[in-house]
């Protein structure tokens, strides 16, 4: 893969491309995502409870487990047994959900919860057209 060293518009226009004259380098998508390669994992999201921080059903999640927690940080997290992508408020012990229409939803972490973060969402990848290679992977069986 390539990358062209320039900023790119979504417009349309019928002018020949800027970029036609800028160098292209390598690129390896994990040296520009991944900071901490042997802290990160990646998932992929079901559900639609975080659309207002535009976090999508199906996107791709960057999740680094040596990123620093701060309060409000999107995180991958074991909720009772479940794993859950929400915003952390440290302060009041809560999962906070945001839906598409801003409406939030607090679930607050008790002590006879069990409760662990697994990382912090770095990053997320929004798929846009079907990917039967994608969905190969992603139907493989977890091994130890």
């Amino acid at each position: 893969m390539k990358l062209i060293t320039c900023n790119t518009s979504a417009g349309i226009s019928g002018f020949p491309s800027p970029a036609a004259d800028y160098l292209e380098l390598p690129l390896s998508l994990d040296q520009l995502l991944v900071e901490h390669p042997s802290s990160t994992w990646f998932g992929r999201t079901a559900g639609r409870s975080m659309e207002g921080v535009g976090i999508y059903d199906g996107d791709i999640l960057i999740i680094d487990r040596a990123a620093p927690r701060r309060n409000m940080s999107l995180v991958v997290a074991s909720y009772n047994g479940e794993f859950t992508v929400k915003l952390l408020d440290m302060k009041r012990r809560l999962l906070v959900s945001i839906d598409q229409q801003q409406n939030m939803t607090y679930v607050a972490i008790d002590e006879a919860d069990t409760f662990s973060v697994d990382g912090v969402v770095i990053k997320s990848i929004r798929i846009h057209e079907h990917s039967t290679l994608l969905d190969q992977y992603l139907s493989q069986q977890c091994s130890d």
